[in-house]
């Protein structure tokens, strides 16, 4: 079995910054794409950045010049830099991962997800 366990969440006003943080451990042999995701009250989850083993980025517009993503594949591990939030990220973020168990084994995993609330 495989966790993910998110943490760096929390409260933070208007143009303020947070760094969310996402370890994976367990039965792993290898860690490809991991990414961040949210899902805002009412709403759909949607994927916020990814990056991949070899360490190419992907990010939704919206957030695009404002968070960084970043991994450490020696601790199984990525980082969400989130600078001049808006109160329209509010939401529960969600790490996620792509597992390979062993060469013939690949799963998709979750992490309980953290809330970032965007408030004055």
């Amino acid at each position: 079995q495989v966790q993910l366990v998110e943490s760096g969440g929390g409260l933070v006003q208007p143009g303020g910054s947070l760094r969310l943080s996402c370890v994976a451990s367990g039965d792993i042999f290898t860690v490809n794409t991991m990414g961040w995701y949210r899902r805002a009250p009412g709403e759909q989850r949607e994927l916020v950045a990814d990056i991949t083993k070899d360490g190419r980025e992907k990010y939704e517009d919206s957030v695009k010049g404002r968070f960084t993503i970043s991994r450490d594949n020696t601790k199984n591990a990525i980082y969400l830099q989130m600078s001049g939030l808006k109160p329209e990220d509010t939401a529960v973020y969600y790490c996620n991962a792509d597992v390979r168990q062993n060469p013939w084994v690949r799963s998709t995993y979750w992490g309980q997800g953290t809330q970032v609330t965007v408030s004055a």
